[in-house]
């Protein structure tokens, strides 16, 4: 423990013992709002600026919501805690020895950051399964500019297909497809739906956008497998009623700017391509590159899609003062889900307080309450798992959003959300819909170069 005074390259005077979080998602959000009243000196470090509340990403994605109802700056969340220092950076590499995490500046330049204490909470990002070729063509659904990239998409598809002569033309912009038949990607296929019957439909003179297909790709026996069977069916039967093809016990195995191929998984292993202009991808997701390096320097193996695991109270083996939480860590099989990732942050703070308080290490192992799961599949249909509570329809739907408004970070996003979601309800509209381009430089350049007149 320090106790002589020390600085990081950051110029930041620390004589308390020195706890670094890696991540500002909903663990490491937790685990410094736990240290709040410590006598510690908190850096949370974070490759972005704001906390986003990743369970509503695929409704920014398709024009319900803004990118400021679901991200909050973590200064602002965070103002309140005066040990709390926030800094951007992506963690880099870390110095088990010297308890030094080393994180690179997005100009390129690095900085260090001494710790006493390390909580890591970085996260997964999306998976390509080797193909990462894939994302060129397949946006996933992990941050704001996927988000961003695929409400663009969505919205130039149909813009595309107003302009082109034929139904032959338009056929591949009307057609959307989605690679995962999980939480995410049941929500997404649900909400392009909803975003071509109630809010484009009557906006279009050379195009029905009800007549949008939108295509489910899965590898399981049913999407929504964390679910219980009758819920499972449940969302199936919802699905097709708003018009979503599912298709399941398939493979994605090729993705080009055009098309989409599938491989069925039986025994006669029929390929399938189907043409679409607009592919989405949320089939799975990976550890983020720092869990690699940690892995190495800790001396430990990564599993499961790189998770690293750890013991019952959250430590890496051989490490008392280094934690990983959330969706990176490995644990009895937990899923990666918001909450776990919440108290765990919270355990965490804890095991660091009774520590710093008492004097000796405080092993108290972790105990995660399933306080359920719920997902959105259509307006109005919802499903809620806790325990022995099963609901879906209505009541799930109910449910599901009450949840949600409770989770979000700050009051001005509850609000917000609350508002422009009665106002979707009553007057079928989404005002979310401007598209950028990514960047100055190619909000410059023209769709095309003109052809040159021979």
């Amino acid at each position: 423990m320090t106790t002589a005074q020390e600085s990081s390259s950051l110029g930041l005077q620390r004589s308390r013992p020195r706890v670094v979080i890696v991540g500002g998602g909903f663990g490491g959000i937790h685990a410094a709002r736990r240290l709040c009243d410590v006598d510690v000196d908190v850096t949370l470090l974070d490759r972005g600026t704001s906390h986003l509340f990743q369970p509503l990403l695929y409704q920014c994605a398709t024009g319900l919501l803004s990118e400021g109802e679901i991200s909050s700056p973590l200064r602002h969340l965070l103002r309140g805690n005066r040990n709390v220092h926030v800094a951007l950076g992506e963690a880099h590499a870390v110095d088990a020895a010297s308890r030094v995490l080393t994180a690179s500046r997005f100009d390129g330049s690095t900085f260090d950051l001494p710790y006493d204490y390390l909580i890591v909470a970085a996260g997964m990002r999306q998976a390509y399964h080797g193909h990462d070729e894939y994302i060129r063509w397949a946006p996933g659904m992990k941050t704001l500019d996927d988000a961003l990239a695929i409400r663009r998409k969505l919205i130039s598809a149909f813009e595309m297909a107003e302009s082109l002569p034929t139904a032959e033309e338009r056929r591949p912009w009307l057609t959307f497809a989605v690679a995962g038949g999980g939480p995410t990607g049941v929500e997404l296929a649900g909400q392009i739906r909803e975003l071509a019957v109630h809010a484009l439909a009557h906006e279009f003179q050379s195009i029905d956008p009800c007549e949008a297909r939108v295509l489910l790709f899965h590898g399981g026996d049913r999407v929504l497998p964390s679910f219980n069977r009758k819920l499972s069916a449940a969302a199936q039967r919802t699905l097709d009623k708003v018009g979503v093809e599912t298709h399941l016990g398939v493979h994605v195995t090729d993705v080009c700017e055009t098309s989409i191929e599938t491989t069925a998984k039986n025994a006669a292993h029929t390929k399938k391509r189907y043409g679409a202009r607009t592919i989405l991808w949320t089939a799975g997701v990976e550890a983020v590159p720092f869990a690699g390096a940690l892995a190495n320097a800790l001396g430990v193996k990564q599993i499961q899609g790189g998770r690293i695991a750890v013991e019952p109270d959250l430590t890496v083996p051989g490490h008392p003062n280094v934690w990983v939480i959330g969706d990176l860590m490995s644990l009895n099989e937990l899923p990666g889900v918001a909450e776990v990732a919440m108290q765990g942050g919270r355990h965490v703070g804890g095991c660091i307080a009774r520590t710093v308080a008492g004097g000796t290490p405080d092993r108290k192992p972790f105990k995660y309450r399933d306080l359920g799961s719920a997902a959105y599949i259509a307006r109005r249909h919802a499903l809620l798992q806790a325990g022995p509570i099963r609901m879906s329809g209505f009541m799930g739907w109910v449910s599901w959003g009450v949840i949600h408004i409770a989770f979000l970070a700050g009051y001005r996003n509850r609000f917000g959300t609350l508002l422009n979601w009665g106002v979707t309800l009553a007057s079928r509209t989404r005002r979310e819909r401007a598209i950028t381009y990514g960047d100055p430089q190619s909000a410059r350049q023209p769709y095309a170069e003109p052809a040159s007149e021979s």
